[in-house]
């Protein structure tokens, strides 16, 4: 589900690279986190046997065959993929199940976009068969474009261009006196996860929404395009889910709950996350004569896409017709789970995943991933057959469902909540997978150790250590703060999560710690939820030899393996630390931004200085007064801050003591330590989740409100700042606050624990 981003780097780059590698020592003179000396001598080995035994053939063979049909949810290859690889797992050793579930899954039975004014045109909602691309050609088993949890609908109305339709483009319009109220938008993707763009076309009135992929962002403007290059094509559009999941993740009938075959199902019509209006997405074929027919004023000039048309926003004398109509039928899905019994401490489980649900063949779009993660188990599965066994509980799962909602792991998280609770360690997720650079997000206690992963991995071009790769790459390119940081350290930065993949349920509904990874930023990968995302494109323009697939294998690999056998959970409090202290640093640097915004707008009000900068013959609406941001009492949240820093600090210091000279802790010490770390994440949580969105229930990490994705961090505080609700952020500032002060408490129980003889 998560769009691949194309990144250039530098020649320079590579050498900058390549200097650090030479001048870093030996990967095996570095400790490993969480192991004794001894430890790490023998996880090491274990892990260059585990690398030996890895074989980019498997994936290739197993992408063919599980692409060879489309496999969306309910269809019959969906269910013979389950299947296939359930047969691999046992054959593997692993105790193995399909776990089943049934879930609200729309598919269309009526599309119809027609523009009847000021002349007629009928949109061909059509994604053609391409020279060379054997399975392109399957539309009879093709799921066509549509939007999952779009509502039904017959509606027509002028049409209006957006932009991305976003919160911010709508105060564009209204500064331009233009009103979306019973008209239909035009939105390019991109900008925002696409939920939200019907979402707030409805907020503002919009009686329907058409999503276009517009050339800027993955055509030509990019390259080539689909056949002759890896960029989408005129013909190849975006399908996806719109369900509001910023409320929620999963099936929409059943929230908080597994959807199991007796579970208690809302109506289709009150589910809150189905969309208000009609929502359908289109290629830029069939989105260009709808926008060469806008009149009105120009877009503003970061507006304007690729195509070879002035960008007008309307509203009309464009007038279009959009009917839709979907059988709101349930669905079965098809999680593959898939246990490696721990020797020692069974009950702690670390879960690995993938999904394997594609919109269509979904080559790049999972299952690059999910072939890496196989390889992967298969690996594991061979050393186990050699007399290895993890200390630790390993647990592979293939989720169904993924791209409708996140579904699978959802459903499967829910249903298991209690036990997961008790028995989760760590939760390891990839997705989409190709050549580049590694990216990662997830909880910071795993920030090191992470690094740690990452400096033992080789890149197969270039010959160095991925995390080199990566601190090159951030010395040239990244943030002005990351720049120095990556040229003078080696130190890995993770990510905070939003949302998008399988890693929501765990980290930001129950409270698990958890790792998104992949590889990738150097291939053309244009065909994102197309039926063009097929094995013959990934073999052209992803990974053809697969060799990203088995450094995924690698990485992935050694992330199961250091959890599972690890004395102690690898996780550590620093970078987690710094990660909160810059956070409440920027929700106290946003409450003076927007104070300064509002002083600006309204002296100008007063001035009667709004009009328009690129157009002056435009009319402009003046936009209304802002209430100055009043002087919030932040001192909860700094002092939580102060708090946590000074915990860490002291738990820095004993455990340097405890370990030093690299010896093991005592068991019993090592198992009471253990137990606080396991559910360290979980005191992130409470139980009333965030405002509006119970389910939600991490205060550090959420998927941002109207951003879908994009995370939003100290998401109850920061957000009621955004929306200059200065009630709600004054009643969350000591909650948050309060949940960071429980989270420096449990790290002074495993400061005591290290502690005691």
């Amino acid at each position: 589900m998560l769009t691949q981003i194309r990144l250039l780097v530098p020649v320079l780059a590579l050498a900058l690279a390549g200097r650090a590698a030479a001048e870093a020592p030996a990967p095996a003179a570095e400790p490993l986190l969480g192991f004794s000396h001894d430890h790490a001598s023998a996880e090491r080995d274990l892990e260059a046997r585990f690398d030996a035994v890895l074989d980019a053939a498997n994936l290739r063979q197993w992408m063919q065959r599980i692409t060879s049909h489309p496999h969306h949810v309910g269809s019959p290859w969906d269910k013979a993929n389950a299947e296939f690889m359930a047969g691999l797992f046992r054959s593997w050793g692993y105790q193995t199940q399909i776990e089943q579930f049934k879930v609200l899954f729309p598919t269309p039975k009526v599309r119809l976009l027609e523009m009847e004014a000021p002349t007629r045109f009928k949109a061909s909602l059509a994604e053609p068969p391409v020279p060379g691309d054997s399975t392109s050609g399957q539309t009879a088993e093709q799921l066509p474009l549509y939007n999952a949890y779009s509502i039904d609908g017959d509606v027509t109305g002028e049409l209006v261009y957006v932009n991305f339709g976003v919160p911010k483009d709508y105060e564009e319009l209204q500064r331009r006196g233009i009103d979306v109220k019973g008209r239909i938008v035009i939105a390019r993707y991109a900008g925002s996860w696409r939920g939200i763009k019907p979402k707030v076309a409805a907020e503002h009135g919009a009686i329907g929404c058409i999503i276009f992929s517009d050339p800027h962002e993955d055509g030509y403007y990019r390259g080539d395009v689909y056949p002759k290059g890896g960029y989408r094509n005129d013909r190849s559009g975006q399908r996806g889910s719109v369900a509001d999941m910023p409320l929620y993740a999963g099936d929409p009938l059943t929230p908080g709950v597994g959807a199991t075959e007796d579970a208690k199902r809302l109506d289709v019509k009150s589910a809150p996350t189905i969309t208000k209006i009609p929502v359908l997405p289109i290629s830029y074929g069939d989105a260009l004569p709808l926008l060469q027919a806008l009149g009105g004023p120009m877009a503003p000039e970061d507006w304007r896409g690729s195509l070879p048309i002035p960008y007008h926003l309307g509203a009309g004398p464009a007038r279009v017709h959009l009917k839709l109509a979907f059988n709101w039928d349930l669905a079965p899905l098809y999680d593959v789970i898939a246990r490696l019994p721990g020797a020692e401490r069974p009950d702690e489980w670390v879960i690995r995943g993938n999904h394997h649900d594609g919109w269509v063949n979904g080559a790049t779009d999972p299952v690059s991933g999910l072939v890496a993660e196989l390889e992967e188990a298969r690996a594991l599965g061979e050393l186990a057959k050699t007399g290895w066994k993890p200390k630790r509980t390993i647990v592979y799962a293939a989720w169904d469902g993924e791209e409708p909602g996140l579904l699978g792991s959802t459903e499967w998280a829910e249903t298991h909540a209690a036990e997961l609770r008790d028995h989760a360690v760590v939760y390891v997720n990839s997705d989409s997978n190709s050549r580049g650079f590694f990216n990662a997000g997830g909880s910071h206690t795993l920030e090191t150790f992470v690094g740690q992963v990452v400096r033992d991995v080789r890149d197969p071009e270039k010959g160095i250590s991925v995390l080199d790769r990566s601190l090159a790459r951030a010395a040239l390119t990244g943030p002005a703060e990351r720049q120095q940081e990556a040229r003078t350290g080696k130190r890995l930065r993770l990510e905070p999560l939003g949302s998008g993949s399988d890693y929501t349920p765990f980290l930001q509904h129950l409270g698990i710690s958890a790792l998104n990874i992949g590889y990738g930023g150097e291939s053309e990968y244009g065909q994102y939820h197309s039926a063009y995302d097929s094995f013959d494109h990934f073999l052209r323009f992803g990974d053809p030899k697969f060799e990203y697939g088995v450094t995924l294998a690698k990485t992935g690999g050694r992330l199961v393996l250091r959890l599972a056998d690890a004395d102690v959970l690898p996780l550590t409090f620093d970078p987690f630390t710094a990660a909160v202290g810059k956070y409440v640093d920027e929700v106290v640097k946003l409450t003076d931004t927007l104070r300064q915004e509002a002083e600006e707008r309204n002296q100008r009000l007063d001035d009667k200085v709004f009009q328009a900068v690129d157009d002056p013959t435009q009319t402009w609406v003046a936009p209304p007064r802002l209430n100055p941001a009043p002087y919030l009492n932040f001192a909860p949240l700094q002092n939580a801050a102060a708090a946590l820093k000074q915990s860490t600090a002291a738990y820095d210091k004993a455990w340097a003591a405890a370990t030093a000279g690299g010896r093991a802790l005592p068991p019993e010490t090592a198992n009471r330590l253990n137990e606080i770390l396991m559910k360290s994440e979980r005191v992130l949580t409470r139980t009333e989740g965030l405002p509006r969105r119970s389910w939600y229930v991490h205060q550090i990490y959420a998927p941002g409100f109207y951003t879908g994705y994009g995370v939003k961090t100290l998401p109850a505080v920061r957000e009621a700042l955004e929306q200059r609700n200065w009630k709600e952020a004054t009643d969350e500032i000591p909650i948050v606050a309060a949940t960071i002060e429980g989270f420096a408490r449990e790290i002074d129980r495993a400061t005591a624990v290290l502690g005691t003889k």
